[in-house]
C-alpha cells in the first residue's frame, strides 16, 4: 500500500498538477517537489501498527497522538481509496485507535502510544491520569474528530461496517460528556498547570471563566490547545452539529435512546448558536463570534487551528456562500482579526499558540479549501510551496517576513492539509 501511494498514485497526481500548472500559473517545480515529499508523510513516518490491529498516528516531532490532528492527518487519503483500496483498511484502523482512546478517557486531547507515563507537563490535579495520557485538556474537537473521519469514510465508500457496536458505544460515552459539559458549573472536570503561560491553564481554580447555560457545550481549550477566554467555543460547537447530524439516520434501533439524546442536543446547540453566537461585526454586518460565555461577553477573532470559523464549510457546517459565513470570513481575513498577519512574504491567520506575526500554513491551505475559485486554490498552493525555506516541510507557523523563522521541524497535520488542498484542486479541475 505504501509503495502504491508512493509510486503510481503519487506520479498520477503530479502529472495532473503539471497539466494544470500553466493554466493557473502554478509553480510546477516547487509544488511538485513539496507534494512528492509530503503525500506519504503519514504512511511512512507517522503511523505505527498496534497489537490490537489499530494504527497509532503521532503528530510529528512530538511523539503523542492528538485525536484531532490524527483525523486531519489521514483525511486526504479518503479521496484516494478508489485508487488504493487498501487505504480503507488503514483508515478504519486509525478510527479504531481513536475510538479506543476516547473510551479510555474522553477528556483527553493527546495520548502516548504505550503506557509510558510520558506527559507534556505535570498538572496540579487530584484526578488520576492514565500513563497513556500525554495531556488531559478537554477540547470538544477531540471527540468530534473520530466521528468526522467515520462520516467521510461512509460518504466515500458507502460501507457501514465502521458503524459497529464499538462505534455506537463510544458515541454514547461522547454524548454523556457533551451533556455534562452543557452544565459545566456542575462538571467534575478542571485543569490546573503550574509554572506555565496563562493560556496553558484554566483560571478560577481550573474551572475556567464563568459561564451560564446556553444549550451549547463548554470547552476548556481551543483547537490550538490554548485556554478559551470564554467557555463556549463556537467553531467546536458547530463541529458537533456537523458530525452528529448525518449520524442520526444511521443509529441502529438498539440505540434508539442515543438517537433521541442526539436530536435533543442538536436542537439545544443550534438554538444556543442562534441566540448567542451571531453578533455585530466591526463593519456593522452580522456574523459569528469565536467564543461566548452566555453572560453577554464574546470574542471576535479566529485562530488557524481547525475547527475554526474559516473552516466552517470544510467541516461541513454550512455552505461556502452562506451570508453569515461570508460576513465572518471577510472579517477574519482582515487585520481586524487580531490573529491575522500581513507581511512581505505571507498574509494569513496565525494563533496565540505561536509568536506574533507568524502565519500558519494550515490557515493558508484552508483559505483555498473553503473557496470555489480554482485560481485561489492554485495561489494558496503556491504560497505554501514558496515559503517553506526549502525544507520540504510545511511547518506549524512561519514568520510573515522571513521564511527562515518557523516553528516545528515536522508538523504532519500541516503537511497533510497542503496535500488535501492539492488533491482538492485536482479533483475540482477534473470534475470530481
Amino acid at each position: 500500500m505504501k509503495e502504491t501511494v508512493k509510486g503510481n498514485v503519487l506520479e498520477s497526481v503530479i502529472t495532473d498538477l503539471n497539466q494544470y500548472s500553466s493554466k493557473y500559473e502554478l509553480n510546477n517545480t516547487k509544488n511538485t517537489k513539496l507534494f512528492r515529499s509530503l503525500l506519504t508523510d503519514v504512511l511512512i513516518k507517522a503511523t505505527k501498527y498496534e497489537d490490537d490491529g489499530s494504527y497509532f498516528v503521532k503528530t510529528g516531532d512530538i511523539p503523542a497522538m492528538w485525536l484531532r490532528d490524527a483525523t486531519f492527518q489521514v483525511l486526504p487519503y479518503v479521496s484516494l481509496i478508489n485508487e488504493v483500496p487498501d487505504l480503507y483498511d488503514l483508515l478504519t484502523r486509525v478510527l479504531k485507535r481513536e475510538l479506543r482512546f476516547v473510551k479510555m478517557d474522553p477528556y483527553v486531547n493527546a495520548f502516548n502510544q504505550t503506557s509510558s507515563g510520558a506527559h507534556w507537563s505535570d498538572d496540579d490535579s487530584n484526578i488520576p491520569v492514565s500513563d497513556h495520557v500525554w495531556e488531559r485538556k478537554f477540547e470538544i474537537d477531540s471527540l468530534c474528530a473520530p466521528l468526522f473521519l467515520a462520516n467521510n469514510l461512509y460518504e466515500k465508500t458507502g460501507n457501514t461496517n465502521i458503524f459497529d457496536e464499538e462505534f455506537w458505544n463510544t458515541l454514547s460515552i461522547i454524548m454523556d460528556v457533551f451533556k455534562i459539559e452543557q452544565h459545566h458549573n456542575t462538571s467534575p472536570y478542571y485543569f490546573k498547570r503550574k509554572d506555565c503561560p496563562s493560556n496553558d491553564t484554566l483560571p478560577n481554580d481550573g474551572r475556567g471563566t464563568p459561564v451560564t447555560y446556553t444549550g451549547m457545550i463548554w470547552n476548556g481549550f481551543r483547537p490550538s490547545d490554548n485556554a478559551c477566554v470564554y467557555g463556549y467555543h463556537i467553531p467546536s460547537n458547530m463541529f458537533v452539529v456537523s458530525v452528529l447530524t448525518p449520524l442520526l439516520d444511521r443509529v441502529p434501533e438498539k440505540f434508539e435512546t442515543l438517537k433521541d439524546e442526539m436530536s435533543i442536543l442538536l436542537n439545544e446547540i443550534k438554538s444556543g448558536i442562534k441566540r448567542y453566537a451571531i453578533v455585530k461585526l466591526p463593519d456593522n454586518s452580522f456574523g459569528y463570534a469565536y467564543e461566548v460565555d452566555g453572560l453577554g461577553n464574546y470574542k471576535l477573532m479566529d485562530d488557524a487551528n481547525v475547527p475554526s470559523l474559516l473552516s466552517l464549510p470544510f467541516i461541513k457546517y454550512c455552505s461556502k456562500d452562506n451570508p453569515l459565513y461570508l460576513n465572518t470570513r471577510k472579517f477574519i481575513l482582515s487585520t481586524k482579526n487580531p490573529y491575522y498577519y500581513s507581511g512581505k512574504l505571507l498574509q494569513g491567520i496565525g494563533s496565540n499558540h505561536t509568536p506574533i506575526n507568524y502565519v500558519w500554513p494550515i490557515s493558508i491551505a484552508m483559505e483555498g479549501l473553503t473557496s470555489d475559485n480554482l485560481n485561489k486554490k492554485a495561489h494558496q498552493l503556491d504560497v505554501i510551496s514558496k515559503t517553506n525555506n526549502d525544507t520540504s516541510q510545511c511547518h506549524e507557523s512561519i514568520d510573515m517576513d522571513d521564511q527562515s523563522k518557523y516553528t516545528r521541524d515536522w508538523f504532519s497535520w500541516s503537511n497533510m492539509t497542503y496535500c488535501q488542498l492539492a488533491l482538492d484542486f485536482i479533483n475540482k479541475n477534473v470534475g470530481r
